[in-house]
């Protein structure tokens, strides 16, 4: 395909895109929430056609030679479907952000003044490997009132391709308006440049993807980006932790789901209890196939820990690969975090309050947890039916994005023959 075809098709479905948002911003909650459940039905009813297509996508992959964690974020499987689905039906019983008064004043002249959330319009979504966001994005923009532009990565075009079509006809066939879903259905990667270009007609971009795709679309676009950003997650724990509940989350966090971007990258262990826990953990580390790599405290300790090197620690892993380090103090575990860390997701074990309530001042994250896995860091999990990602960026939404972040703010003013003196 020329590139100047791609570029009219581009352009093409974003008008179609920004028309139909005009739409689905002036939708009710019943008409968003019958879309969303024609959706829930169509997918039910496609099971085995969604994994056959993501089957092709794959096997393509093993052929191609990708990583296995690449391809477990690829993969779709009957329970990852229904999770999906159950996504779309936790947002189908959220309220609606749409009208909803955010603040309200009455000034010294004569006017009422309200604030009110409004959708956004068209968001733009660039995102790589996992197909179950083109499922989740689409349901959160949709009830926000959002049209979406999809464009996924090349690695799972079957599966992308397959999804849309599902819920697309679905949504059409329960009053959705048609252009309301848009899918760049291509692998050209001139398509993204395109689409950058479309800042008359895109509202906002949220890009999912590595550092190097992230970069690339902020320095080469004007629309406004909500980036999903890197997760090199910490576990700190304390010297007053119990052991047997930090090892359960250091476990947890490392290898639940490796392959996901709040997934525990670096432990950081207190000196004083690093020799009752370091052995226990690597035995269980060991038995899940995890390669760890230690400071020479650590090494100490468990011999069959590899020496870390200065770059391990600023190392996203994804994958069954785990940094740890001792430190003496609070202090030096928070000073590691902050100068290492993505401001994603960090964790302390400990039973001391005050410690747990320094490290939640101190750490810059989007989520700090006591006593609990970075794992947690999910829409679902927090009450949002599903997310359209974790921002950490610190504007204008951070951390688990739901349908509230796809939303912006409108001023209502009612005067009676007002004017200014």
């Amino acid at each position: 395909m020329e590139n100047s075809e791609l570029r009219h098709i581009m352009l093409l479905k974003a008008k179609a895109a920004k028309k139909a948002s005009r739409k689905l911003g002036a939708m009710n909650i019943e008409q968003k929430n019958n879309i969303l459940s024609a959706m829930v039905a169509a997918l039910q009813q496609n099971m085995k056609e969604i994994l056959f297509h993501n089957g092709i996508d794959i096997q393509a992959a093993k052929e191609a030679g990708i990583t296995a964690t690449f391809i477990d974020r690829l993969t779709l499987t009957e329970k990852r479907v229904n999770n999906a689905i159950n996504g779309i039906k936790d947002v189908i019983l959220l309220q609606d952000p749409i009208g909803s008064v955010i603040e309200e004043n009455k000034p010294s002249i004569d006017i009422d003044v309200k604030k009110i959330r409004v959708p956004l319009g068209v968001i733009g979504i660039i995102y790589e490997a996992r197909p179950n966001v083109t499922v989740d994005a689409t349901t959160l923009c949709l009830k926000a009132g959002n049209a979406v532009i999809l464009k996924g990565g090349s690695e799972a075009i079957n599966s992308n391709r397959i999804l849309v079509k599902i819920i697309y006809d679905a949504g059409l066939r329960a009053g959705m308006p048609d252009g309301a879903i848009q899918f760049i259905d291509t692998t050209n990667r001139i398509a993204v440049k395109e689409l950058l270009h479309l800042d008359n007609l895109i509202d906002l971009l949220i890009p999912r993807g590595n550092e190097e795709l992230i970069k690339f679309i902020k320095t080469h676009t004007s629309i406004p980006i909500l980036s999903h950003g890197k997760g090199l997650c910490h576990t700190y724990v304390d010297k007053d932790a119990d052991i047997d509940m930090a090892v359960n989350i250091a476990v947890n966090a490392k290898c639940q789901r490796p392959s996901v971007c709040n997934a525990m990258e670096t432990l950081l262990v207190h000196k004083d209890v690093a020799g009752k826990i370091l052995p226990k953990l690597c035995k269980l580390y060991n038995n899940a196939n995890v390669e760890i790599r230690g400071c020479e405290i650590s090494k100490d300790i468990v011999n069959s820990i590899n020496l870390a090197t200065e770059e391990d620690w600023k190392t996203e892993y994804l994958d069954l690969i785990l940094s740890i380090k001792v430190v003496n103090s609070l202090e030096d575990a928070i000073v590691h975090i902050n100068k290492y860390g993505s401001m994603h997701s960090e964790a302390i074990v400990t039973n001391n309050k005050e410690t747990a309530d320094n490290f939640i001042t101190e750490i810059d994250a989007a989520a700090v947890f006591v006593n609990a896995s970075t794992r947690l860091h999910d829409g679902s999990v927090f009450g949002l039916g599903c997310e359209i990602g974790i921002s950490t960026q610190k504007l204008h939404a951070r951390g688990a994005m739901g349908i509230k972040e796809l939303t912006t703010t409108k001023y209502i003013v009612k005067g009676r023959g007002t004017i200014r003196n």
